[in-house]
């Protein structure tokens, strides 16, 4: 062996490199750091991803929509429910926006982000693993900064220029998940890859809570006219995480400046069979060997039905609790977040859970993702079904069955989530960004549909049309996912490579080799 040299001993974490597991424990590591900032990242961008979905609410002038002449309103439906929040005598107490979209303009305008959204995924993906993921999620979010903060001057100039600069912020952050599971794929051993995955990916939960509860706020009491100010804020946080992101985090462990000799160690060592040299000219993806992975297919078929459920709830929250559950802006605001605030502890929580049934031998990887996608999507559908059966007069139980639908589907972080880099950690970021890109669709068709079902009066029949839908959708996936899933490295993935660690860098780590030597 040549000096200075530490070929892969062990791989997938077996053998003598798992006992220096607790010299280089998770917290407080430089992994730590990445999934700490990339958990930041998230949460920025989506806060991006659905400031409008508050906002919206606000910049619309309802007094011009909400009218008997053009049945957008049933004051027959739901007499008990019918404008609690307004006297239907006086219809200048309904919210007047400067904006006069109607609901099939808000869905092409909710909707643009996700085309934008689609664009990006797959080459992010093939950008990320042949550079790496730093830059291309770096400055990815920075352009989603600029284009955040121009969004009210937008709105304002034309509803063709906010549709634009939708699909601007989602051609931008659409390269952020397929760059963020690259990274991930480079640093984290598998013995920590559910639990380090759901807290990195926890941060588009609480994302989504603190833009909808602060949101909500800013929106009645805010700066620079209310609504405009929730993407001024957006806009600061998101360039205050660029400048740390770009300060403090590398591509790989090799690259990295302030990781110690012990971590470099133990994770190229364990990662030594599935990652991919970004150093390397070229960059062979084994396409067809992909194209006829059915895992690979379960997880696309996963995400999509997921994001379906997800996206028309995330979407159309504030909207349905508004005008089905004729709840004011802020108290909107705090409910529609509310979902939000128990996903993001099921989805830690459930990171947690997972490596327990994994590490312990309780639960192969395979049958682990398989369960938690199940629940992720079966509960969610139950609970859609009673949501499209209550009113306003019932709005605690549709609370309750909003948080347990949203909530429950945090579990898919402990499923499909981060099933890529199980079966192949070298290519995570091409396979998200496949499945992804795939799924973003959902983005688009789903607020159309929407729109296009619940136009006429927004009633609790429409709605439950709608919920219907989600619910057949959710159960196709769960079970394709359960027939053809997989949670162990496929053949096509496996990338053996030779691991150089520096001689003195090896010394400190065996301090026992040194000593022998005399």
């Amino acid at each position: 062996m040549e000096e200075g040299t530490l070929h892969a001993l062990v791989p997938n974490g077996q053998g003598n490199l798992e006992i220096r597991k607790e010299s280089v424990p998770l917290l407080g590591s430089s992994r730590f750091v990445l999934a700490i900032l990339g958990f930041f990242g998230l949460l920025n961008m989506y806060a991006m991803l659905v400031n409008i979905n508050v906002a919206i609410v606000c910049m619309v002038n309802r007094t011009a929509i909400y009218t008997f002449e053009n049945s957008t309103v049933n004051p027959h439906e739901d007499s008990n429910c019918y404008r609690q929040k307004y006297n239907s005598s006086d219809m200048s107490t309904i919210p007047g926006g400067e904006l006069n979209w109607d609901p099939e303009i808000q869905g092409y305008v909710l909707g643009g982000f996700y085309w934008g959204y689609l664009i990006t995924q797959m080459p992010a993906g093939w950008v990320a693993t042949r550079y790496g993921g730093k830059m291309v999620t770096g400055w990815s979010m920075f352009i989603s900064m600029i284009f955040t903060l121009l969004t009210p001057f937008a709105a304002r100039t034309s509803f063709i220029f906010a549709i634009v600069v939708r699909i601007v912020i989602g051609m931008c952050t659409g390269a952020v998940f397929p760059a963020i599971h690259s990274l991930l794929g480079n640093w984290v051993p598998p013995s920590e890859r559910t639990k380090f995955t759901a807290m990195t990916y926890s941060g588009t939960q609480l994302g989504i809570v603190v833009t909808f509860a602060l949101g909500s706020l800013l929106c009645a009491h805010g700066f620079a006219g209310g609504w405009p100010s929730i993407f001024y804020v957006c806009g600061i946080s998101s360039f205050i995480w660029f400048i740390l992101w770009m300060w403090f985090v590398s591509d790989t462990p090799a690259e990295h400046k302030r990781i110690s000799a012990e971590e470099k160690e133990y994770i190229m060592g364990l990662l030594a069979d599935s990652t991919h040299d970004t150093k390397k000219k070229e960059l062979h993806v084994p396409w067809l060997a992909i194209a006829k992975s059915m895992p690979n297919y379960a997880i696309v078929v996963s995400n999509i039905t997921c994001d379906w459920g997800l996206y028309t709830l995330l979407t159309y929250i504030p909207t349905y609790m508004n005008d089905v559950l004729k709840l004011d802006i802020t108290t909107n605001g705090l409910f529609s977040s509310l979902p939000y605030i128990v996903f993001w502890a099921t989805v830690f929580c459930g990171g947690w859970l997972a490596d327990f049934f994994r590490n312990r031998k309780l639960m192969s990887t395979t049958n682990t993702r398989k369960v938690f996608d199940t629940i992720a999507k079966l509960v969610p559908a139950s609970m859609l079904v009673g949501l499209g059966y209550v009113d306003c007069s019932q709005t605690a139980l549709a609370i309750v069955l909003v948080i347990l639908a949203v909530s429950s589907a945090g579990f898919q972080y402990s499923g499909w989530v981060v099933n890529h880099i199980d079966i192949a950690p070298s290519y995570a970021g091409i396979l998200l960004g496949i499945s992804n890109s795939l799924a973003s669709t959902t983005g688009i068709i789903s607020p159309i549909i929407v729109g296009a079902i619940t136009e006429k009066s927004q009633t609790r029949a429409e709605w439950q049309i709608v919920f219907y839908i989600a619910a057949g959708i959710y159960l196709f996936g769960a079970i394709f996912y359960i027939i053809f899933a997989s949670g162990e490295l496929q053949p096509w993935a496996q990338e053996p490579v030779t691991i150089t660690i520096p001689l003195e860098e090896q010394k400190a780590c065996n301090p026992m080799d040194t000593d022998n030597d005399m």
